[in-house]
């Protein structure tokens, strides 16, 4: 039972940062339409630089036991092409095709980590 709930932590962990990824994204993007002076702070390229590492540590050690734990590629596969979409996102200009692919990318990652957890129950 331990061991169960330490690997659908790793899973639940992700999914808690994809989720605030995304709301970092979507609040970002208000922002900037509303509030002109506060998108400094939320625009600063630390915060996309930490959220990623975060992003491709949680996930390598979430899927991969996941995978080894299961077997199936599917739910690795949709989460590493998520991580690449945000990599990807880091080397576009700040504006909507940014946001796009980091949208669409922390998208994936969580829909990785739900196939994850579904796939280990």
């Amino acid at each position: 039972m331990a061991r169960a709930w330490n690997k659908w932590r790793w899973d639940g962990l992700g999914l808690s940062i994809a989720g605030l990824c995304l709301l970092h994204c979507i609040i970002t993007t208000i922002l900037l339409a509303v509030l002109a002076s506060a998108s400094g702070a939320f625009l600063n390229p630390v915060i996309h630089e930490v959220g990623l590492w975060l992003a491709i540590i949680l996930g390598m050690i979430a899927l991969g036991q996941g995978f080894q734990d299961h077997g199936l590629f599917l739910p690795a596969t949709v989460g590493a092409i998520g991580i690449g979409m945000m990599g990807g996102a880091l080397t576009l200009p700040h504006g909507g095709v940014e946001i796009a692919f980091t949208v669409v990318g922390v998208i994936l990652l969580g829909v990785g980590h739900l196939l994850n957890q579904r796939a280990r129950s």
